[in-house]
């Protein structure tokens, strides 16, 4: 799926190299990925918005890569050049349509690159106005790595800005021991040295959060943009697999909403397309018949309607479908109550212990009896998942609508996959297996769900059917922070 994306950004885009001055940086010795797994980040780039001659626009460069790529075979340099290029795209996915600053608010947003092969790799942004006089346009950071843990590298990047306020050679020093210091435990943290003129040797501590599947995710935008009961909708439509697009203005309003939305199927795991930021020249992913999560920004919604065949013309204010019936009843009610027993001054870390858990209790209490029904054979064969008798064993019965449903999900077979070829099954939050598998199940009704996420305003939740069989506009109203 990605590969198809690069190669398109291949076609729209020229080869062109760009480089600046800068202090010069160690190669990058390609390992396994068990050895990188152990590292921070795998590289740092530095992407500015360089004029092109002649015209008005401008286009994303690589002006700076820390460490170099080096000792890589024709075939990894040919793909890792595409991933460079897949980053420019997510580092400035507006376009090339920009007009020169001169204040620009810093803002720090992720995003995810899945290989052919499944693997996947994080992307983390900073982007904020270079120094100098005058307008000018912003620049990005953007750090490469297989550690997906979005506080600590919001953490790394606020140090990096300290240091490109003095400097730019200040980075580099830092980024080296960043590079060499082994990456913490859940819980743990790791003490940086960094020297700062005027200020000495500072000591940066980064921690770890405990609950490691936690690590990349903030829920606090999530429940600012969406009341609760918005909330619960769009977890029915991911539970059920459907194409859900999330709108915004801003790039860390949507990659923080859509890895929240993710993280509510824990221990679940999303198995379709997921792009929190969808650059302006790949919009033509929503046209895609298979489930997705996509995070596009609020002045794309026109390309938006164009892709997707819908006449917004013939768009009507209506209720919501089916979304919020698809949970059942008493369950809505439990997570409901449960939401509630999060505080407005909660910490990142309180709220994500409320919010995870309301929601790993819905599974525990629709599914979680499935242990009992896989049943062993002999001889380390794989067990078989009984789905008759565990379908028939769901209580209270009003939840066996639900259980159906959520059987013939992908994240579902998967998850059952993996207990089968497990020799003993410990319970609902057992390791699962990050194999991504693409495009597998078909749907009668899939509902594109349109959600603009605002700060101040109304938003609209705008959802039809790929066929055009629904629809519909509604307007629903922001809670504020």
């Amino acid at each position: 799926m990605f590969s198809s994306l690069q190669e398109k950004f291949h076609r729209d885009r020229s080869d062109r190299d760009s480089t600046l001055p800068r202090p010069t940086a160690p190669a990058l010795v390609v390992t396994s990925a068990q050895n990188q797994s152990h590292l921070f980040f795998e590289y740092l780039v530095v992407v500015s918005l360089r004029k092109k001659r002649g015209e008005g626009t401008y286009e994303p460069q690589i002006t700076y890569q820390f460490p170099k790529l080096a000792n890589m075979r024709r075939s990894q340099r040919e793909e890792e050049e595409k991933s460079l290029k897949a980053i420019l795209l997510f580092c400035f996915p507006e376009g090339v349509n920009w007009a020169p600053l001169t204040e620009y608010a810093s803002e720090t947003f992720s995003f995810v690159l899945t290989e052919v092969d499944g693997s996947r790799r994080n992307g983390y942004c900073r982007r904020l106005l270079p120094s100098g006089k005058g307008a000018r346009p912003p620049e990005a950071y953007c750090i490469i790595s297989q550690v997906a843990c979005f506080g600590l590298f919001s953490k790394i990047f606020d140090e990096v800005e300290k240091r490109r306020q003095i400097s730019m050679a200040m980075i580099y020093p830092f980024m080296q021991s960043l590079r060499e210091a082994p990456f913490p435990a859940p819980g743990n943290t790791v003490k940086i040295k960094s020297f700062i003129p005027e200020s000495g040797t500072e000591v940066i501590s980064l921690t770890r959060p405990l609950d490691s599947w936690l690590e990349h995710v903030d829920f606090r935008t999530l429940f600012r943009c969406l009341t609760d009961e918005e909330v619960l909708r769009v977890f029915a439509s991911t539970v059920l697999e459907r194409r859900i697009i999330f709108m915004a203005d801003e790039l860390s309003t949507l990659s923080q909403v859509l890895h929240a939305v993710a993280a509510l199927l824990y221990p679940f795991t999303w198995q379709h397309t997921f792009i929190s930021i969808v650059p302006s020249v790949l919009i033509d992913v929503v046209m895609a018949p298979t489930p997705y999560l996509l995070g596009v920004q609020k002045n794309k919604l026109d390309d938006v309607i164009d892709q997707s065949d819908v006449n917004s013309s013939v768009l009507s204010l209506a209720q919501i479908g089916d979304e919020s019936t698809i949970l059942p009843e008493k369950l809505q009610e439990e997570l409901l109550q449960a939401l509630c027993c999060r505080k407005d001054n909660s910490t990142s870390e309180e709220l994500n212990k409320v919010v995870s858990e309301a929601f790993l209790s819905f599974f525990v209490k629709t599914v979680g009896h499935f242990p009992s029904h896989v049943k062993r054979r002999s001889g380390g064969q794989p067990g078989v998942f009984q789905i008759n008798s565990f379908c028939k064993a769901s209580e209270p019965k009003a939840s066996r609508q639900f259980v159906k449903r959520f059987i013939q999900t992908q994240m579902f077979d998967l998850f059952i996959q993996e207990v089968e070829r497990q020799p003993t099954q410990e319970g609902l939050v057992a390791s699962l297996s990050e194999t991504i598998v693409w495009n597998r199940i078909d749907y009668n009704l899939n509902l594109i769900w349109f959600i603009w996420i605002g700060t101040s305003t109304n938003t609209l939740n705008k959802q039809w059917s790929s066929e055009c069989l629904s629809k519909v506009l509604i307007e629903t109203k922001e809670r504020n922070a």
